[in-house]
């Protein structure tokens, strides 16, 4: 599935801040003329998880790619080695010699509160709780999340269970991008629910909340999956509607752009 194109209505906004949401953890943030990837999965198929979505294509290359972890279904390396960009691939500690050994090139490391400017806009790294080890034999690189600043402000959380210092960024971001489920039909440790998800965003206070990491990936049948794979986003927001109420949810579809 291609991006959408801009409507003409849109060509003066998108210069500002656009995002579209490409699945799981893969989103495309358009802000100040800047094109930025988060967790590029591109594939049909990660080891043995399946997309029961559209798979997306790129059209047009990128400026930034962020890593939040080293995970498979976060850091797919024929997607990060296929993808055309300009721009360097940012990552946690200790990423760089793996990503390198493994074909991915222009990786820069960053730990929480390290910070980069791409053009105009600035990208610092946030602390995030999840598990640091690619299972099963690859290596150990602390998760992070991002903050990305322009003329607006996006939040990426990566993976990440709720923890209270998520309230350091109360108030100072206009659009939070926040994992609300997984693949299976439960989730674990280190990863946010609808609940806790709609929790974070009562400490962070955005003005938009947009749910991601949701309806993406599943085992392949006859492996039990959730039953509806949408329950999640919808339930993120009808949660926040209450915990935050001046916060605005938008739920995408994968593939789908919003410009705010």
């Amino acid at each position: 599935m291609g991006l959408p194109a801009p409507t003409a209505a849109e060509t003066d906004k998108q210069t500002r801040l656009a995002i579209t949401w490409l699945g799981h953890a893969t989103v495309l943030i358009e802000l100040d003329g800047h094109r930025i990837i988060t967790d590029p999965v591109l594939r049909n198929r990660i080891g043995p998880l399946i997309r029961i979505g559209p798979r997306p294509q790129l059209l047009e290359s990128v400026d930034c790619t962020l890593l939040s972890h080293l995970h498979a279904d976060h850091a797919d390396l024929p997607s990060l080695r296929t993808l055309s960009q300009s721009g360097p691939v940012l990552a946690p500690c200790p990423a760089h010699a793996w990503l390198g050994d493994h074909g991915v090139r222009r990786v820069r490391e960053l730990a929480p509160g390290g910070e980069v400017s791409v053009g105009h806009v600035r990208i610092s790294a946030t602390v995030a709780r999840h598990d640091p080890r690619r299972r099963p034999f690859g290596p150990r690189a602390d998760p992070i999340g991002y903050v990305i600043r322009g003329s607006s402000s996006v939040y990426f959380a990566g993976d990440t269970d709720l923890f209270l210092d998520m309230a350091q960024l109360h108030g100072s971001v206009d659009v939070a991008l926040l994992p609300v489920w997984g693949w299976g039909p439960s989730v674990g440790a280190g990863h946010l629910d609808p609940q806790s998800a709609a929790a974070a965003v009562a400490l962070i206070a955005p003005a938009v909340a947009i749910p991601i990491h949701w309806g993406t990936f599943a085992l392949p049948r006859p492996v039990k999956r959730l039953a509806d794979p949408s329950r999640p986003a919808r339930d993120f927001k009808a949660l926040t509607e209450q915990y935050s109420p001046s916060t605005e949810v938008r739920v995408l579809n994968p593939g789908q752009r919003t410009v705010l």
